[in-house]
């Protein structure tokens, strides 16, 4: 079953008509991006947009063997304008099926939000999923073995994402493409690293892809440390590197603070970033946690357990840190890291980048300071992936 991508932008495209945003200014030439629409095996057009003959003919195709047309978008503006010699689209019932005579068989899968997906079985037996912009299903009732590729709006809703890979009808062999790109995320090598996290990519308009090819796609890093400074976005982005996992563990290793609302301000602005299906453990004894099977880890953060482990071993006092401390706080980062080291799970952790600015007044500053940066050099590494977050733009270490 051969799909070619006539569009892969969001609704209005990419660059939105009138938008004076710094994505849209970069998104020309090969980065601009149509309204996404779908011609499969040049018989069935899925998402009637503007201009689809001119996209065909750009991508070296013809609509004239085009035999079913079908709209995924709700219509609640104008009229779709039909082009001469296309039949009449159609919006399938969620739920029904729709059988072609070449041999295509189409089933109306129900969302969480208005439109409708489609899951596309062809003749040769390949099955695809597309689902429309800002939606995931409400239910995979039809559902049976992974689809060979599945097609959605991967940047705005991964937690769709998610949820087709816990029915298990996204699998290692599916190949995820993003359609639906919008100007919420640079062009070019950003926009590549981003999908690369969540096991997905993107094509350009024009392309034509055979449904069950193997793609080689990044494979998503095991262990990743993510660096930072104060509001620089690192947590923003460890978060989002496991957004499209259907089961996370999140480690908040800053525990509650009573009576200090700026604090709980800070907690209740990571909570409700967080998707629904996430657990949440407020702990600092992340060994047993790396030592024991289980979904991926977010650890949020590497600093609060520094500052927790240095309290454990009354590293703040000079005359206990010669007596001993030292050696106490070595062996317990000697621990976390081995246990890093040995880790089946996926761990993504969150770290202060610290040293670069203030000098501390304090020999206890110091001493933060300074073990912090043995911290994060001694767990990055045992990471596959390390990102220094700056200004909200992830700079890759490694």
């Amino acid at each position: 079953m051969d799909v070619t991508l006539l569009g892969t932008g969001a609704p209005a495209g990419l660059p939105r008509p009138d938008c004076p945003c710094a994505v849209c200014a970069a998104s020309l030439g090969t980065r601009a991006r149509a309204a996404t629409a779908l011609l499969v095996d040049g018989t069935l057009l899925v998402d009637l947009t503007p201009g689809p003959a001119f996209a065909a003919a750009r991508a070296g195709r013809s609509l004239h063997g085009v035999r079913q047309v079908l709209l995924s978008h709700p219509q609640d503006g104008p009229p779709v304008e039909v082009p001469a010699g296309l039949p009449a689209p159609v919006r399938v019932p969620d739920g029904q099926d729709l059988a072609l005579i070449s041999g295509h068989r189409v089933h109306a899968v129900a969302l969480d939000s208005p439109g409708t997906g489609y899951a596309v079985t062809g003749p040769d037996g390949q099955r695809l999923l597309y689902l429309p912009p800002g939606s995931a299903p409400a239910g995979l009732e039809d559902a049976q073995a992974p689809y060979d590729l599945v097609l959605l709006d991967v940047l705005g809703r991964p937690e769709a994402l998610a949820r087709l890979r816990a029915a298990g009808v996204v699998g290692p062999t599916t190949d995820v493409l993003a359609v639906h790109v919008d100007h919420t995320v640079p062009p070019g090598d950003e926009l590549h690293r981003r999908l690369a996290a969540v096991g997905a990519r993107v094509e350009p308009d024009g392309t034509t892809l055979a449904a069950g090819d193997f793609h080689d796609v990044p494979e998503v890093p095991r262990r990743t440390l993510v660096l930072g400074g104060a509001r620089s976005g690192k947590s923003v982005e460890a978060e989002r590197r496991l957004s499209a996992h259907p089961d996370v563990l999140y480690v908040a290793t800053g525990g509650s603070r009573d009576g200090d609302e700026d604090w709980a301000e800070r907690v209740s602005a990571h909570r409700e970033r967080r998707p629904s299906s996430w657990r949440t453990v407020e702990t600092c004894d992340l060994v047993p946690l790396l030592e024991r099977h289980g979904p991926p880890l977010l650890i949020d953060c590497l600093s609060l357990w520094l500052t927790d482990a240095m309290d454990a071993v009354d590293a703040w006092s000079d005359e206990s840190w010669a007596r001993g401390g030292r050696r106490r706080l070595d062996e317990r980062v000697a621990e976390l890291v081995g246990a890093l080291r040995g880790t089946s799970r996926t761990v993504v952790a969150v770290s202060n980048e610290v040293g670069s600015g203030v000098h501390p007044a304090t020999p206890a500053g110091r001493r933060y300071r300074d073990e912090l940066g043995r911290l994060n050099t001694a767990f990055a590494a045992e990471c596959e992936h390390a990102l220094l977050v700056v200004a909200g733009n992830a700079v890759v270490l490694r």
